[in-house]
């Protein structure tokens, strides 16, 4: 990570705090308070674009203090959450005569983000298993079929973020999801909110979704370890049944690493999630970074945390 500017009296640190996520969209970014979400895009003549809402009674603070569970609901959230800010953020790249055609772009969201889904369990988690079955009928030990397959999951998700980073429009958004990274880094480190003092931040950030899925990839080897070598119909069926609580532990673990940002040793560990997010981010210039600042003041303003 790149060195941080110094704090002020004024500025205190807030780097145990995880009231802030967000998600870059069509040029533009989402940012997640405690209570808000809000949405920043440029539209195509320079001017922003803002929509937000508050968060209801889905949030189930009293559910939320209980580990795992938090997990799952938060996951649900930000599916959900991060369908809206995608339909948003392509409303306002559309051409104003489309939109009298948005029902019809919200199903095509929805299916698309379906198919997404598919692909993600199917190719992810399904697809290592076949490929990997023959080391179990000819390995000394059946385990480094699992072994194995749990490597080549990892492999496949790094491949496939190196090939989308090389497309020019994913490039941009990879851009703004830098930007993001860098305006809630700033915030928490207590430092203002101007283009030039966000831009010095590092563009890797320890609770970020590409984290998640890497964590969720590497807890899945000790655990489908423990499974041993069942029958091919269980050997799918447990990739599919265990997907939930894969995802309750790896909320566990980023939540973690992101309430000990200021401990080495735990930063150490976590290295190789923010090393995988010089995949999913880019440098981004002085007005995607201008974006992520309008989209973090407002979400602080509805927050009331901004003066």
């Amino acid at each position: 990570m790149c060195s941080e500017p110094p704090l002020t009296r004024q500025q205190p640190s807030r780097r145990g705090t995880v009231g802030y996520g967000g998600q870059a969209v069509t040029e533009g970014v989402m940012i997640r308070s405690p209570h808000h979400v809000v949405v920043v895009c440029r539209r195509s003549d320079g001017t922003l674009a803002q929509i937000s809402r508050r968060l209801g009674a889905t949030a189930a603070r009293r559910v939320r203090r209980i580990p795992l569970l938090r997990g799952a609901i938060t996951l649900l959230e930000t599916l959900w959450i991060g369908w809206w800010a995608l339909r948003f953020a392509q409303r306002v790249s559309m051409r104003q005569e489309l939109l009298e055609h948005s029902r019809l772009v919200d199903a095509v969201s929805i299916i698309s983000m379906a198919v997404a889904m598919s692909f993600a369990v199917g190719g992810f988690f399904l697809a290592p298993v076949f490929a990997t079955r023959w080391i179990a009928d000819t390995a000394a030990d059946p385990i480094w079929a699992i072994v194995a397959e749990g490597f080549l999951r990892v492999a496949m998700l790094l491949a496939w973020l190196s090939l989308m980073g090389r497309l020019p429009d994913v490039r941009r958004v990879f851009q703004f999801h830098g930007a993001e990274h860098k305006a809630i880094a700033a915030w928490e480190a207590g430092d203002e909110l101007t283009p030039e003092r966000v831009a010095r931040y590092s563009r890797a950030h320890p609770r970020c979704g590409t984290s998640f899925t890497l964590v969720v990839a590497l807890i899945a080897i000790p655990i489908f370890i423990a499974l041993g070598n069942p029958p091919l119909w269980w050997h799918l069926l447990s990739r599919i049944i265990l997907l939930p609580l894969l995802t309750a532990l790896a909320y566990e673990v980023i939540r973690f690493g992101g309430m000990h940002r200021g401990n080495r040793l735990i930063m150490t560990l976590f290295a190789p999630n923010l090393w995988l997010q010089a995949l999913t981010t880019r440098e981004p210039d002085r007005e995607q970074i201008g974006v992520a600042i309008a989209a973090m003041e407002a979400a602080l303003d509805l927050e009331g945390e901004r003066a």
